[in-house]
């Protein structure tokens, strides 16, 4: 069995609206493995994101263990977590979120800013990045100059130019048509595969799940199935 990588017990997020505590996360007990392809499908409102929200380090549990290589993410300080979240955990927004007035080259090497890099590393590391999404030679492209699965392809770029261990996707052949989005997926099952990134996507479409090892279903903050 492999190595464990992210585990949740009784894990609760909760807010309050008013007199009313909504939970999207409600209880929830989930062991992701190193190197795992984990699809995230349920309804609409059922908590996929919020557990990616959590598990990115954007949202901090209400209650609950989140441990991620053996460290309680809710125990780090803001500057911890933000240093921990730039070196570790790479995302794949549905709408992309490129700077618009910023090349190819620029949106990628955004988060390598963060770190204290000579400019000599950050371009390798930017060129190496987009040669693998298959777009070396659309690096001074803007956004508006790329089709919808370019600029996917140059949002992956951006959130594996850090080379993070665990990479998280929202949703990310949700603006595709079919064409794109089944290259986007063969990408993303390469970083998987070849690369060894632990993988966690959200998804409505059983046929994008279809690629992963491993389906969860979330119903209201629940683990409802759990399919390898």
């Amino acid at each position: 069995m492999a190595d464990l990588q992210i585990r949740c017990r009784n894990l609760v997020r909760a807010y309050t609206r008013g007199e009313t505590v909504i939970k999207p996360l409600d209880d929830l007990d989930l062991d992701i493995e190193l190197g795992a392809f984990l699809a995230l499908m349920g309804p609409s409102g059922s908590g996929k994101t919020t557990l990616l929200n959590l598990i990115a380090g954007i949202d901090r549990p209400t209650s609950g263990s989140l441990a991620i290589d053996g460290v309680e993410i809710a125990t780090l300080s803001r500057r911890r977590l933000a240093a921990w979240r730039a070196r570790a955990v790479g995302y794949v927004f549905q709408l992309y979120n490129l700077v618009p007035v910023l090349t190819a080259y620029e949106n990628v090497e955004l988060p390598l800013l963060l770190h204290d890099l000579p400019r000599r590393e950050r371009h390798r590391r930017v060129a190496l990045a987009l040669d693998l999404v298959g777009l070396a030679d659309r690096n001074e492209h803007f956004p508006r100059q790329l089709s919808g699965g370019q600029e996917q392809r140059v949002a992956i770029a951006r959130a594996i130019v850090t080379d993070p261990a665990i990479l998280l996707a929202d949703e990310p052949t949700g603006d595709l048509d079919k064409e794109n989005a089944l290259g986007v997926m063969e990408l993303l099952t390469k970083l998987n595969r070849e690369l060894g990134k632990t993988l966690i996507m959200v998804t409505h479409d059983p046929a994008t799940a279809a690629y992963a090892g491993r389906s969860v279903r979330l119903v209201k903050g629940k683990l409802l199935d759990d399919a390898r």
